[in-house]
């Protein structure tokens, strides 16, 4: 009998450890998704829908120092096709090299984030200053952020985890642009983000808008600080909200400190 009883108490163990799995703590779609990404590929092949910035973000780069390293101008243009170095600079071509002292190496060469952000004015239609001009002006600073929703934040910035916050709502609520600038990402082509939106603000500065519902701007439209961009939806993720994200100089920072 003894036998039998320990056995019967033994398979409910069983049966309760398996039930309690089964209903336990399920991480969210889009930590599963971030947490299992792969680091930065030394070389990259750019695709259909991929911008630089799209690129940089996705595998937490700075877009400048990719584009010093790539030889690409301040357009950041890229296309289909085009080879990426993110670990290493361009190499050398034989002509290049036949130009330049004998010192030259043809070999990719590590590169590292500038120590100091080049200044830069914000873009403006019918601008015809050059790159030289551009360069010796101050980058545009940043007056006021404003929250890009409403709602309550349900969860905070984590610099090795989570790296912005997530804010509730219903499906539909405005999205708003927290400061004025360029949209260089608009698309569901990164991992865990659903339909994002990226903005860049100044040279500094990028800000990020993921699970939206519904987008209202387009890749190189302008926008302004407090205009709606989208509206809240549950894109690449299980529950409605809005994944916002502040990067400086290519690195996560808490949105909250930036925020009023």
């Amino acid at each position: 009998m003894r036998s039998v009883s320990s056995k019967i108490t033994i398979s409910t163990l069983v049966i309760w450890l398996l039930a309690s799995c089964s209903s336990g703590y399920r991480a969210p779609v889009e930590d599963r998704q971030l947490k299992s990404k792969s680091p930065a590929p030394s070389v990259y092949t750019v695709r259909s829908g991929d911008t630089l910035y799209s690129i940089t973000w996705r595998y937490g780069l700075d877009y400048r120092a990719v584009a010093s390293a790539n030889g690409i101008s301040n357009s950041y243009t890229i296309y289909p096709g085009q080879k990426l170095y993110l670990k290493t600079r361009l190499p050398v071509t034989s002509k290049q090299a036949s130009s330049k002292s004998s010192s030259a190496s043809p070999r990719p060469v590590k590169f590292t984030a500038p120590s100091k952000p080049r200044p830069e004015v914000q873009k403006t239609s019918g601008s015809g200053s050059s790159g030289a001009k551009s360069a010796s002006r101050p980058a545009a600073k940043i007056s006021a952020w404003r929250w890009p929703t409403a709602g309550k934040v349900t969860r905070g910035y984590s610099s090795s985890v989570h790296k912005g916050i997530d804010i509730s709502g219903k499906r539909g609520d405005a999205i708003i642009a927290v400061a004025a600038g360029n949209v260089v990402y608009a698309g569901a082509g990164i991992v865990g983000y659903g339909e994002l939106l990226i903005i860049k603000h100044n040279e500094l500065y990028l800000s990020a808008y993921g699970h939206n519902n519904r987008l209202l701007v387009k890749e190189g439209d302008a926008v302004s600080a407090g205009q709606k961009i989208a509206e809240k939806g549950s894109s690449g993720t299980d529950t409605v909200k809005l994944h916002f994200e502040i990067r400086k100089e290519g690195k996560p920072v808490d949105p909250q400190k930036l925020l009023p």
